[in-house]
């Protein structure tokens, strides 16, 4: 990696670190029940979780998102739960692939959406965390991997094929990387990933792909997320709500 490089990719950690600690110090309190998202930026996130847990003697229950949620709980020597014991959660911290101005999300680059939506939607207040390189106008514009879909494997081909020819673009099978063959989500499914060319009114989107058959979860997150904090380059952090329409 050159100096350049490596200087930006420290700069994008920094920035993550920052918004993970804000959002961590604002939202989280005593007596809390926690949705630990998945992804590098919840890394930092955890950090501060199990630092303040320490220092002011917190009371709180961890509830993961994914398999690397929980280690990370665990890791931190965090108090484990899961959604049978506490199916109704105060507040859950995420990252996204890309958030738009209206805080509609891109979720699943990490493979992990349908629990981290489960999870989202369990919580009174689910808050987003993301540096810069994921703050967008419209969705697209920075994340250029698609929306993932989870499905069913036997389904993959005919669901990619109604994608297409629905809402055009193209949805392909995501390939794993150090193991042959396509990648696994902890739900033991496969992942579509769409890369879709234009604009769509993606609370329409969503349900709509949600009703084709063999189709688990979308990577859309449509008015869920109730704030958004990004880590800057400058070092600041910037807080985003949705519009009030």
């Amino acid at each position: 990696m050159t100096l350049q490089g490596q200087s930006a990719a420290n700069m994008a950690e920094e920035a993550k670190k920052l918004a993970a600690y804000a959002a961590v110090d604002n939202h989280i309190q005593n007596n809390q029940v926690v949705g630990v998202g998945s992804g590098s930026t919840i890394v930092y996130a955890v950090d501060r979780l199990a630092e303040r847990v320490r220092q002011e003697k917190l009371n709180i229950v961890c509830v993961p998102t994914s398999f690397q949620a929980r280690q990370l709980i665990l890791q931190h020597g965090l108090t484990l739960s899961d959604l049978d014991r506490h199916p109704e959660l105060d507040v859950a911290i995420d990252g996204a692939d890309e958030v738009d101005k209206d805080l509609t999300l891109i979720k699943g680059g990490g493979g992990c959406l349908t629990q981290e939506k489960i999870v989202a939607g369990c919580a009174k207040h689910f808050v987003v965390i993301a540096d810069y390189r994921k703050d967008s106008k419209a969705l697209g514009q920075q994340w250029k991997k698609g929306v993932p879909v989870e499905v069913i494997p036997m389904a993959h081909v005919p669901v990619s094929r109604t994608i297409a020819k629905r809402f055009g673009g193209e949805a392909n099978l995501r390939m794993a990387v150090s193991k042959a063959g396509p990648v696994v989500t902890d739900n033991s499914n496969f992942i579509l990933d769409w890369k879709f060319e234009h604009a769509q009114n993606w609370k329409e989107v969503n349900t709509a792909i949600k009703m084709i058959p063999g189709v688990v979860e979308t990577g859309l997150f449509v008015g869920m997320a109730e704030r958004a904090y990004f880590g800057m380059e400058d070092g600041s952090v910037q807080v985003r709500d949705p519009a009030v329409n």
